[in-house]
Order: structure tokens, then C-alpha cells, then sequence
């Protein structure tokens, strides 16, 4: 092994402890060491291993699509990508649940390497007529390219994970304060600017599955097929129910009609579903139960204003932010509970 391999691996080691083994969820950690073991033990070279329209379409090589984001150009291409994994896969772990997290990164990796190929069959139909951007972005080079690395999955989970903390900023390169809303598009550009051989329709691939994600259909495509397969294996596990006025998810062998339930059983079902939600779950439940009170009388004040009462753009502003913050928020915890009942 040559000594910068060997230094690569040491700086992840180094910060894998720093961050403590058992900091790391379970899905993210084995992702990560899957990721570092094809490293040092290839499953193929990485001529055999990238993608591009070529081998893939043309010589059928279609085992590309699902080698290519496992292997890696050499150890700093590795520790970047999965230093960078491993802050985004713990939070989204966290958020979604490791049996959900787990079925997204297959899902991600396979489309990533799907639109690259059509973003690429795109380019090299455009670059037949002359066009002085094609120069610029050297279009020839990336219609023929083929790319190996996480990276793609990467501005996906980018994606994905700013549209769960709307309202953020981002410090690129540690001093550039970019919105989240904005920030992969900025980092995708940054990137190909500082280092012009990076597969910049890889990363753009990414952000493309990530908004099909966050704002496409993909999501409840996943969960049709979760609910189906779940289905299909005849899971005797109740059901759940929801009430977005109030959390008030339950769970019994039978249908119970909610007016037959007495007030101590609600209470005490409401609290097992508490038992069962992490800390995080609970505290954003909290969140969304404060902004329900608080609505009504925001509400009432907003109907009936006082005479001559104008309120500032600020206010307006406040205002708006709370309510789309609560919209996601009911949505956040409807999609954890249908995952929950899915898997």
C-alpha cells in the first residue's frame, strides 16, 4: 500500500473515533466501512467498475451501475466522500430510521447512476452542433467520461437533507453563506471550478434524484412499493391512525371506533406511541403541538384586527415561516409513522 493510501484511511480513522463508534448509526457505519473495504479489496478495477453510456449501454455492462458509487479513485476521493457521508447519513439515519435510510441510499445509487447516463446520451446529442459553452464546460470530455465514487449519492442525501432543515444556511469552504435552498447548486459549481476533473454530471445527477425525492414523485413511489411488499408478506401488525388536528396515532389488533375510546385509554395510548419515538421524535412532536396552540389565537388575531391595525412585514414574514414549518412538520411525522408500519 502506497503511503498516501495509508494516509487517507488514518484521517478517517481519525475522525470515525473522534466522533465515537457508537455516535454512528448502524446502516451509515456499515455503509461507510462497505465503502472502505471495495477500497482496499476492489470487487473490480476501476475500468471495469465506472460508468458511462458506453459500457453500460452500448456493451451492456449493466453491473457498472450498481459498482460504480461503491469504488473509489484513491484514498482522498474516499475520505472526502465519506467523511462527507457520514455527517449526512447520521442525521438522515436519525431522522428516517435505519430500515428507510438503508432502502433510500439503494434507491439513490441506482438512479444516480440512471440519470447520469441520460444527462450524458443528452450532452453528446448536444455537442453535435457547435455551441462556444460546450468549449467552456469542455462538454466533449464529460459526454465521454466515466465515473466512479459516492459523490452523485452524496449531493442527493445533500438535497434531501437541507429540504428537512428549511430555513438553514450552509458556510461553503467555511466562509460562503449560502441558503440551504441554494446550497447544493452553489457547492456544485464551487466544485467543478476548484477541481475541473470532477464529474460534474455525476454531482448534477445527484441533485436531480435528490429534488425527485424532495419534490418529484419519487418518495411516494417508494412507499407504494414498501406498502406493497409489506402486503405481500401478510404482516399481522395493526394498524395506525392519524389525526393531524393533534398526534394521536394508535395501535390495537382490531379497529376501535374513536368515540368508543375513553379518555384514560386515549391517554395511555398516546403515551406508548411517546415510548416508542426517540428524543428527537419527541421534541419536534413538542415543536408541532406548540405551533397547533399557538395558530388558533394568531388566527383569531389576524381575523379581527384591531382598528387602523396594519401589520409589518415582518410579522407577515413570522408568519408564513410558521406555517410552512408546521406543514412539514405533519408531513415529517406522517411519512415516519407509514415507515414504520411498512417495515
Amino acid at each position: 500500500m502506497q503511503r498516501g493510501l495509508q494516509f487517507g484511511l488514518l484521517l478517517l480513522a481519525v475522525q470515525l473515533f473522534q466522533q465515537g463508534l457508537g455516535n454512528i448509526p448502524a446502516v451509515t457505519l456499515a455503509v461507510l466501512g462497505f465503502n472502505v473495504y471495495l477500497f482496499m479489496f476492489p470487487a473490480a478495477p476501476l475500468m471495469k467498475a465506472c460508468v458511462s453510456l458506453h459500457y453500460v449501454y452500448s456493451l451492456k455492462e449493466w453491473r457498472r451501475l450498481f459498482l460504480s458509487p461503491l469504488h473509489h479513485v484513491d484514498d482522498w476521493h474516499l475520505y472526502y466522500n465519506m467523511a462527507s457521508f457520514l455527517w449526512k447519513g447520521t442525521r438522515l439515519e436519525r431522522r428516517l430510521g435505519g430500515a428507510w435510510f438503508l432502502y433510500l441510499l439503494s434507491v439513490l445509487s441506482l438512479l444516480t447512476g440512471l440519470v447520469y447516463l441520460l444527462l450524458q446520451a443528452w450532452l453528446t446529442k448536444l455537442i453535435q452542433e457547435p455551441n462556444p459553452l460546450w468549449d467552456l464546460i469542455d462538454a466533449s470530455a464529460h459526454s465521454s467520461e466515466c465515473a466512479v465514487g459516492f459523490s452523485g449519492v452524496l449531493f442527493a442525501l445533500k438535497v434531501i437533507n437541507n429540504h428537512y432543515n428549511p430555513g438553514g444556511v450552509t458556510y461553503l469552504l467555511g466562509t460562503i453563506r449560502v441558503s440551504n435552498r441554494f446550497a447544493s447548486w452553489v457547492e456544485l459549481v464551487l466544485i467543478y471550478v476548484i477541481a475541473p476533473r470532477t464529474s460534474l454530471i455525476g454531482h448534477l445527477s445527484g441533485i436531480l434524484v435528490g429534488l425527485l425525492y424532495t419534490l418529484g414523485p419519487l418518495r411516494i413511489i417508494m412507499e407504494t412499493c414498501a406498502e406493497s411488499v409489506s402486503s405481500d408478506m401478510n404482516d399481522p401488525r395493526p394498524s395506525t391512525y392519524f389525526n393531524f388536528s393533534g398526534y394521536s396515532g394508535t395501535r390495537r389488533e382490531r379497529p376501535q371506533h374513536a368515540e368508543d375510546r375513553t379518555a384514560e385509554d386515549r391517554t395511555a395510548e398516546d403515551q406508548t406511541d411517546l415510548d416508542r419515538m426517540t428524543e428527537e421524535e419527541q421534541i419536534e412532536l413538542a415543536i408541532r403541538n406548540s405551533l397547533n396552540d399557538r395558530g388558533p389565537t394568531r388566527r383569531r388575531r389576524t381575523a379581527q384586527p384591531p382598528s387602523g391595525f396594519h401589520p409589518t412585514e415582518e410579522e407577515e414574514n413570522l408568519e408564513e415561516l410558521r406555517r410552512r414549518r408546521l406543514r412539514r412538520l405533519e408531513e415529517e411525522f406522517y411519512n415516519q409513522r407509514r415507515r414504520r408500519q411498512f417495515m
